[in-house]
């Protein structure tokens, strides 16, 4: 049965059910100790790993956790690479009821440490020496409880230091049998901070409950299956992933590869076949970037992928014409069959999610046989609310809602949601908590949205209207969007509150600001003429985590990147009164 989208009758689970532990999806692979789960590149080679095999890291884990006195509820943060390793910390904490506090990696140091120091953490394991040194810098303004290394950065007492110690240290030779306890659908099973893309971030709080419901409900949906080959490339401390590409194989039983990181991506596609991804927008974007380039030089090359493509996607869609459907064959035999071995050869479906997803993007891929879903979450939903479905895809909206999960328009066209994946709150801040779900229990998503035969469509941000100082208003989000699909600009920011004309914040390594003036505008053409580009400031630098200008997750830190070309705006604004 599909999400409602709409009705009153629906409850939050209450604190007194029973749900089970998420360390059941490895429980239940127990009595299979051999079914391969995971693999991973280690000691210059790929390596599997078994249901048994992970169970022994488990145990260890968790005989080193009741060393430490770690009892029900006590926090402990996870800064580490995906992998094996998270994996068996994060499993090992959810058996014994500990709350896992996950932290980007790639986060910067100020950030984690005020996340450790926000949910009073009892134990941090970080990926490597040089990040607990960065921690345990004065400066860094937190003090730090104990903290184990995954690794070292090279010398005999690489990790050493007080309060650090190496995992090797850390963890006993053996743990003994993996202590799942049962949980009531209440309990608090983990804490994830929002990018905190206008302040400081917020702990989300999701309990077991939360995850097992979204999980059995993208099970539902038959997205995937236990004969899949996942590969995981996005962050495990991100929601996104860590569901859809962690707990739903591991749910299933479906292996799952590590990539060895974002520079192998596309090696690590072509030689480990996947069968599903769960992907963010900019993955496809670049996999369109090196198609384009491997077309340039040839004008019939890129003649016969534009056929293959609208070809394909009306074949996919039902709408083939009669030469639609004699030529299709000969036409993904000859041009999207070669992509796919790029891909692996086997790669059936990709999930898309945690930013805006071009249509025509989607279609592209659609068009080349690959199935491509878009869908919409939020971390304070666990996170998925809603996905397209293969058989019934509509790349412009973003699915119905999961099943068990209702969705309605709030004021203005706000979206809301309501269901059993709704977190708890967020982590010692009742303030935003009221703020952000109302006493029935629907989750406030700040996104404005239509509700069109069953399905959802994201309209923009309730907060990200800009308004002109003529009165007339846009939403950013479509207008970023479609000026994206020029690849020229790398990332893009519109600036306009209050003002006379739309100025693009740009990162481009054209550095012509009346071509890229020009280029913008060519991709506005379909929008009312009010809505185009005066001026450009062009960037060659990305805004990155290290500049402070982007989140892990690489969502803007709008207010900062207007802070940071401020006098640039200032200047172009002052020149035009």
């Amino acid at each position: 049965m599909r999400g409602s989208v709409d009705g009153n009758d629906a409850t939050r689970p209450t604190g007194g059910s029973m749900a089970g532990n998420i360390a059941d999806f490895l429980g239940n692979h127990l009595t299979r100790p051999d079914r391969v789960l995971y693999r991973h590149f280690v000691a210059d080679a790929w390596r599997d790993v078994t249901a048994g095999e992970l169970a022994v890291a488990v145990s260890r884990w968790q005989a080193a956790f009741r060393r430490e006195g770690l009892a029900s509820g006590d926090r402990i943060a996870l800064c580490v690479r995906n992998g094996v390793d998270w994996v068996a910390i994060d499993l090992a904490a959810l058996g014994l009821q500990l709350v896992v506090v996950p932290l980007f990696v790639d986060d910067t140091v100020g950030s984690v440490a005020w996340c450790v120091a926000d949910a009073d953490v009892r134990l941090l394991v970080v990926d490597s020496a040089r990040l607990a040194a960065g921690l345990a810098r004065p400066d860094a303004g937190v003090a730090l409880p104990p903290v184990v290394v995954m690794r070292g950065d090279g010398g005999a007492n690489a990790g050493a230091g007080a309060g650090v110690t190496p995992a090797d240290r850390f963890l006993p030779g053996s743990g003994g049998d993996v202590e799942i306890r049962p949980c009531a659908a209440g309990t608090l099973a983990t804490i994830c901070y929002t990018s905190g893309t206008a302040g400081r971030p917020k702990g989300v709080m999701l309990s077991h409950g939360n995850v097992i419901a979204n999980v059995t409900a993208c099970r539902e949906t038959g997205m995937a299956r236990s004969d899949d080959v996942f590969l995981s490339m996005l962050p495990l401390s991100h929601m996104f992933e860590r569901t859809g590409g962690y707990y739903l194989p591991l749910a299933l039983g479906a292996r799952v590869v590590f990539v060895r990181g974002i520079a192998h991506v596309a090696a690590d596609l072509a030689t480990q076949a996947p069968t599903v991804v769960f992907a963010v927008p900019r993955i496809l974007e670049r996999l369109k970037a090196g198609i384009d380039k491997s077309l340039s030089a040839s004008t019939a090359k890129r003649m016969l992928f534009r056929a293959c493509v609208e070809r394909g996607w009306r074949v996919a869609n039902g709408r083939a014409s009669l030469a639609d459907r004699a030529l299709h064959p000969a036409l993904q035999a000859l041009v999207a069959r070669p992509i796919h071995a790029r891909l692996g050869g086997r790669l059936r479906l990709a999930v898309v999610g945690g930013a805006p997803l071009d249509p025509l993007l989607a279609r592209i891929f659609i068009g080349l046989g690959l199935t491509v879903l878009q869908g919409y979450g939020m971390t304070e939903a666990s996170p998925v609310v809603s996905v397209n479905v293969e058989g019934d895809n509509d790349p412009e909206s973003v699915g119905p809602p999961l099943p068990g999960v209702e969705v309605r328009l709030g004021t203005a066209g706000e979206l809301l949601v309501r269901g059993g994946n709704v977190m708890q709150g967020y982590w010692r801040n009742p303030e935003a908590t009221r703020d952000a779900i109302d006493g029935e229990g629907w989750l406030r998503t700040g996104d404005l949205a239509e509700i069109r035969d069953g399905r959802i469509y994201i309209r923009g941000r309730v907060k990200d209207i800009l308004v002109l100082s003529n009165g007339e208003k846009l939403s950013p989000h479509d207008i970023e969007l479609a000026i994206l699909r020029d690849p020229v600009f790398e990332q893009v920011m519109l600036i306009g509150e209050g003002r006379p004309f739309l100025v693009l914040l740009a990162v481009s390594r054209e550095a012509d600001e009346q071509a890229l003036v020009r280029r913008a505008n060519e991709q506005l053409k379909i929008h009312p003429r009010w809505i185009r580009v005066r001026r450009v400031v062009v960037s060659k630098e990305p805004w990155s985590v290290e500049s402070g200008l982007a989140t892990p997750t690489l969502k803007l830190k709008r207010p900062r990147v207007v802070e940071f070309f401020k006098d640039r705006i200032d200047a172009i604004y002052d020149a035009a009164s």
